[in-house]
């Protein structure tokens, strides 16, 4: 079931996506040649319990894994899709690329964003990369609009990330979002025939995320349980927004 939330609900979850901003703009800030993503994990486990919250991922049961997640930021480098667990062992370098995710449970309500991070000189494909997926994101953003269909989103981040050369991973997706983390419906980078396609009405919020490749799309899991790779070794990238559809056209909870 696709829970609608109410003005005052949505408030409560903007607050969550504005922390959620904020945390992801101070490890941007941090985010250098030397620094470990365990330096990460510290400093977004202070931010979170600083501002009043619990950390949405920490705890988190994966049927999949057969375990709970451990920390409170995913931190995904490289060929690393999604899931990546920060170690005081990987230290930043040049020419990487991190997908910092992270979220948060403040009054009751969840907040999920994501961005991936360059350090240093990257290569112009690299960049390309990264600019392709957080454009297919800001498009997707401009469908989240009442009276379409979620396929409309869908459909938009599947067309402009193909037509660019790229590789949508399609065994993660993007998600509702409220109460619990992982809410109905589903929200895939691609047109799924097999899913359901809602119409989108005043109310629903979904955390749209765009996972792409530079290479092929296929991923694995490695030993650890949690960290998704891309098969081929190829570069990856994530963004991801939190979205209220309105009366009055897309709210993007998760920034200012």
């Amino acid at each position: 079931m696709i829970v609608r939330r109410s003005s005052v609900e949505l408030e409560k979850l903007r607050r969550s996506g504005l922390l959620v901003y904020q945390i992801l703009q101070d490890l941007k800030a941090m985010v250098a040649e030397g620094v470990t993503t365990h330096d990460l994990e510290v400093a977004a486990e202070r931010m979170i319990a600083d501002a009043g919250a619990s950390p949405a991922f920490k705890g988190y049961y994966s049927q999949a894994a057969g375990t709970k997640y451990p920390f409170a930021l995913c931190t995904s480098v490289n060929e690393e899709v999604v899931h990546g667990m920060p170690s005081a062992k990987r230290k930043l370098k040049s020419g990487d690329i991190v997908s910092i995710d992270t979220g948060v449970l403040l009054e009751g309500y969840f907040g999920d964003s994501a961005v991936t991070v360059a350090i240093g000189e990257v290569n112009e494909s690299v960049k390309r990369l990264l600019k392709v997926t957080e454009e297919s994101l800001e498009l997707a953003i401009d469908r989240t609009r009442a009276g379409n269909r979620l396929f409309d989103v869908c459909g938009t981040v599947e067309k402009y990330v193909t037509l660019n050369g790229f590789s949508i991973v399609r065994e993660f997706v993007g998600h509702g979002i409220g109460t619990s983390l992982h809410e109905e419906p589903q929200v895939p980078n691609y047109v799924d025939r097999r899913g359901e396609n809602p119409r989108l009405k005043p109310g629903m919020v979904l955390a749209i995320e765009p996972m792409v490749n530079a290479g092929k799309a296929e991923t694995k899991v490695l030993s650890d349980k949690w960290t998704a790779v891309a098969k081929d070794g190829s570069y990856s990238a994530h963004f991801e927004h939190m979205v209220a559809v309105t009366d009055n056209g897309p709210w993007v909870l998760s920034r200012p």
